[in-house]
């Protein structure tokens, strides 16, 4: 996408559909006239999702029958005034199916963005997490900003449709200035559109909103399954309230240690490495690879599609073309998984036959663009939640410098990645902090599970969140695969070990590695 500080996942599921198919206010103004944590959830059948998570149909049941439910939760809109305004955050759940001796308590996901809605990605991939709600209500929530939960609004669609059209990787000083001015006017629309809400989407507020949560569940302990920017949420809530952390499973994990311009020059490197792999993977099977002979060969006309098309579009999805960004974009969304992998052949098969659909796909589903024209609030919500997260503020002349550094890490994604820097620039709240603390004395353990071929959240962030949390909490567990995230690879050995955890307590030896 082009312009967010980091690149990150849309649900695959909305990929997938994308493929094949080629409200509330931020406040209620009222104060708090209850005791939040005593608050009754009126639990019914989920409504279709609304447009800022997505849209779409209702959830379909589960396979025993059983139907997701939802909700709405009173959280204080600041939590530096406890007894002020409230919003309401969008719940959803299953409930557990096994025995009701048998249940341990709510097991609370968040899948990532940020910005992702968790009410729509739950229900996407519940049949997945089948074992663990044998013991488990499975349940997931839009933080505040995102989705049903108070949203940021910025861009209407026909705006968003021509911001993600920009040329994002700026070559001259007429196209930076472009792309510098084409940023101002998005980050004013958010203060324009979400001036009350912006300064109070911090991780750090969604951490708390998830305290909240696990008392009104009825829980003693908050038991938590967070992947990518999940894990950072995770960690935040374990620094919050390291005594309230139950069975803690991260996956698929931000590197807490890092600002905003490492993490950024992180997932060039990790983006490079899982297109490296792709290449390898096509190149190496018996039949021929139909984008390339050799590894090298396939990324060198990668580079040539995509230094073609900054001086010509093809056409892509009509009445839009495919640009240099959204080709890019549509690259790295394809590298999330390696499930994906063959679309990205089609889609190069394709681009360079000059049909850009494919690409322009997957180039939407990162950007949460349905194919009736309608986009979500992700984008909207990444950006905000990552700019009152971050500090850091960085420039043109920055990033320029900068440049080399960013193509030595990839050739491809470097320049994308580099320039994603100057989102926050004119951001109207200022950012709390270099990096997040997840320090968390008192912890249970936490089982922290790496990938070694993750692009989004490379592997080298799972030692260091281990070792961010602090002794005899962190337990890593090494996953050698592809794709962002371990636990939806299937891998038996992952699995069991994630299963074994949080459902029996049983923790893994330190320094597992499933392959």
């Amino acid at each position: 996408m082009p312009n967010p500080p980091r690149l990150r996942a849309a649900a695959l599921a909305v990929t997938v559909l994308l493929l094949s198919s080629v409200l509330a206010s931020c406040g209620d103004d009222d104060s708090q006239d209850e005791d939040l944590p005593a608050q009754e959830l009126s639990w019914k059948d989920c409504p279709a999702p609304s447009p800022a998570e997505g849209g779409g149909d209702s959830p379909s049941p589960l396979a025993d029958g059983d139907k997701w439910q939802c909700a709405t939760m009173k959280t204080p809109l600041d939590w530096a005034e406890p007894k002020g305004d409230t919003i309401k955050l969008a719940l959803i759940r299953a409930r557990a199916s096994g025995a009701g001796s048998e249940r341990i308590g709510s097991l609370i996901f968040n899948f990532g963005g940020p910005g992702g809605s968790g009410v729509t990605t739950l229900p996407a991939f519940g049949e997945e997490y089948a074992k663990l709600r044998t013991r488990y209500d499975l349940v997931s929530f839009d933080p505040r900003g995102v989705g049903r939960s108070a949203p940021v609004e910025c861009q209407n669609n026909l705006q968003l449709d021509a911001h993600f059209q920009q040329d994002a990787t700026p070559d001259d000083a007429a196209e930076r200035t472009t792309y510098l001015k084409n940023t101002k006017e998005f980050n004013e629309a958010c203060e324009t559109n979400s001036e009350e809400v912006l300064p109070h989407v911090r991780t750090t507020d969604a951490a708390r909103d998830m305290d909240l949560m696990r008392q009104v569940l009825g829980d003693a302990k908050l038991h938590y399954f967070g992947i990518s920017y999940g894990t950072e949420l995770g960690g935040v809530y374990a620094h919050l309230f390291p005594k309230n952390v139950g069975r803690a499973v991260f996956d698929g994990v931000v590197d807490p240690t890092q600002n905003p311009e490492q993490g950024s020059l992180g997932q060039a490197r990790g983006f490079q490495l899982a297109l490296d792999n792709y290449a390898e993977d096509c190149t190496s099977k018996t039949e021929d690879c139909p984008v390339g002979d050799t590894a090298q060969d396939v990324k060198d006309r990668i580079a040539r599609l995509l230094e073609d098309l900054d001086r010509r579009p093809i056409p892509g999805i009509y009445p839009r073309e495919l640009t240099e960004t959204a080709a890019t974009n549509g690259i790295a969304q394809a590298l999330y998984s390696r499930d994906f992998w063959e679309y990205l052949t089609e889609g190069l098969e394709q681009a360079y036959d000059g049909n850009g659909q494919i690409l322009m796909a997957l180039s939407d589903s990162m950007n949460g663009r349905n194919p009736d024209g309608e986009y979500s609030n992700i984008t909207a919500a990444n950006i905000a939640i990552n700019c009152a997260d971050d500090k850091p503020r960085y420039t043109a002349a920055y990033v320029e410098r900068k440049l080399p550094a960013f193509r030595a890490a990839s050739p491809l994604f470097g320049d994308f990645l580099a320039w994603g820097m100057v989102s926050c620039t004119d951001w109207a709240v200022s950012g709390a902090a270099d990096h997040p603390d997840v320090r968390a004395p008192g912890s249970t353990p936490i089982l922290v599970v790496g990938n070694t071929g993750d692009p989004a959240t490379p592997y080298e962030g799972a030692k260091k969140m281990v070792e961010a949390l602090g002794e005899g909490v962190g337990v890593e567990l090494t996953y050698k695969g592809q794709g962002h995230g371990a636990y939806d690879s299937k891998n038996k050995c992952v699995q069991d070990a994630v299963n074994g955890y949080l459902l029996d307590g049983k923790v893994p030896a330190a320094g597992t590695v499933c392959s």
